[in-house]
């Protein structure tokens, strides 16, 4: 064999020279289609969002109560007069009273319970600690209906009718199954050693909950107050029923004061529900830095 044919097999194949002006795409890295794609998908899904309120905001500026049968009118008479009706002429300041009476004691009271029954459940081993979450979750399954009858003649013998706690205690048997399982799921996340550097440095069981576990679990608190809050102000069916006296109604309640049998009242209707996403727009904002967190970390683990 040749000095010529062993030169030729021993020599090594030479580097690939990269291209210039050609930049290799990193892993997870979108290229402009893509970029593309995924902007204008969030900004179709943004316009649907944002669409609904738009529009109530609108027909909330049409003076006529018509006038969302003609909304291309309503730019040539645009006028806040419907927001100074329902602030002056009806009784929103007692419905925003009674609505944050029941908003804050169900937040306060569902989300202590929640969070107490998610830690029990997440730190403890007692007979049927996982029974109990899956009845928990049981008793979503049954619809408002049927249980309007029988939660009124209970209210009814412990002369709650007409009162606050009724709404509250019937709101936190609505959001308090599904706070105790999200706030269950976040306890799960935390070190169970920071529980047993609490008891070293002689924390009771209760001293560490709230003096180690709560700190750490303000993300997942937020999502479970957010929530308790949200479904005490949009609740219906239950505050329609239980209370008697106008002055109490809660914003839902208030609104359908507006409609009668034969008639509907829309602008003035838009104007109220624009003023009740204030205050629900002021408490997601107070909230909204731990929200994010609290959802995601609530369902890594569980």
């Amino acid at each position: 064999m040749s000095t010529t044919t062993l030169d030729k097999k021993t020599q090594a194949a030479p580097a690939a020279v990269p291209q210039p002006g050609r930049r290799s795409r990193r892993r997870g890295e979108r290229g402009p289609l893509g970029a593309a794609l995924l902007h204008g998908g969030l900004a179709v899904a943004s316009l649907v969002a944002l669409a609904p309120v738009a529009w109530l905001i609108f027909l909330s500026l049409g003076p006529d109560k018509d006038d969302y049968l003609h909304p291309g009118k309503i730019l040539g008479k645009l006028t806040f007069s419907n927001y100074g009706f329902v602030l002056q002429h009806t009784a929103f300041f007692d419905w925003f009273k009674s609505t944050m009476i029941v908003a804050i004691g169900t937040t306060l009271i569902g989300v202590f319970v929640a969070a107490t029954t998610g830690y029990a459940v997440s730190r403890m081993r007692f007979p049927g600690y996982k029974q109990l979450m899956w009845v928990l979750l049981l008793t979503q399954a049954f619809p408002i209906a049927i249980l309007i009858v029988p939660m009124y003649e209970i209210f009814s013998e412990l002369d709650l009718i007409d009162t606050y706690w009724s709404l509250i205690v019937i709101n936190c048997t609505t959001a308090v199954p599904y706070s105790a399982w999200l706030l269950k799921g976040y306890f799960d996340t935390i070190p169970f050693e920071i529980d047993e550097a609490g008891r070293v440095d002689g924390l009771s069981p209760f001293g560490t909950f709230f003096r180690l576990i709560l700190p750490l679990a303000r993300p997942g608190l937020a999502v479970a107050a957010f929530y308790n809050f949200i479904t005490a102000v949009g609740e219906v069916a239950f505050a329609t029923t239980f209370m008697l006296d106008d002055s109490k109604y809660t914003f839902a309640v208030g609104l359908q004061t507006f409609v009668s049998e034969h008639d509907a009242q829309w602008n003035y209707m838009a104007a109220t529900a624009v003023l009740i996403a204030i205050p629900v727009s002021l408490f997601f904002y107070l909230v909204q830095k731990n929200l994010v967190t609290g959802l995601t970390a609530g369902g890594t683990k569980g």
